[in-house]
């Protein structure tokens, strides 16, 4: 793994490892972690392989992906202060997104230091074409996982807002 490599898988384990402290949410809870995929995406993915498997394997990572990013999302505390929303991650949110971080670093780096030969056996014997379509499947794994992830604090944070907006009914307001 590259130097960008380790920086980029580390700025987004500390990015929900932030979270384990309450914050206020607010437009960088969403900006930074969808521009730290942009750049990657924008880095390692030169195009998307079609041939044999090729989109099999992307699909089902993306599929894992999406599991736990809407899964971190879920286990992503959201309650109103003093007007303003605040974020924390769960326990279960910090350790989805540190195992799917941790799953493609580990990956990489096994194929990294004698992995590779199993990975082309594994490859020729499920009709994956090329180690393209690995990149690909695996950048669009952590892409899916922050998208999916961010839109669901996003949808829980709306729902929470207009819950916290609602008028209480006058039988239920204390007197």
């Amino acid at each position: 793994m590259t130097t960008v490599e380790w920086i980029t898988d580390i700025a987004l384990v500390l990015i929900v490892l932030r979270q384990l402290r309450e914050d206020r949410l607010d437009r960088k809870t969403f900006l930074i972690p969808l521009g730290i995929v942009a750049y990657v995406a924008y880095s390692y993915l030169d195009d998307i392989p079609t041939g044999g498997n090729d989109l099999v394997l992307v699909g089902a990572l993306m599929a894992v992906g999406a599991v736990l990013g809407v899964a971190g999302g879920i286990y992503t505390r959201i309650r109103a202060v003093g007007g303003h929303l605040m974020i924390k991650a769960g326990a279960v949110s910090a350790i989805l997104w540190v195992l799917g971080m941790g799953a493609r670093m580990g990956f990489q780096i096994w194929t990294d230091h004698g992995g590779a030969d199993a990975v082309a056996r594994f490859s020729v014997a499920h009709h994956i074409t090329s180690d393209q379509a690995w990149v690909a499947a695996f950048v669009l794994m952590a892409v899916t996982e922050v998208v999916t992830r961010v839109a669901t604090i996003y949808v829980r944070s709306r729902i929470h807002a207009v819950g916290q907006s609602s008028p209480v009914p006058v039988a239920d307001r204390a007197v």
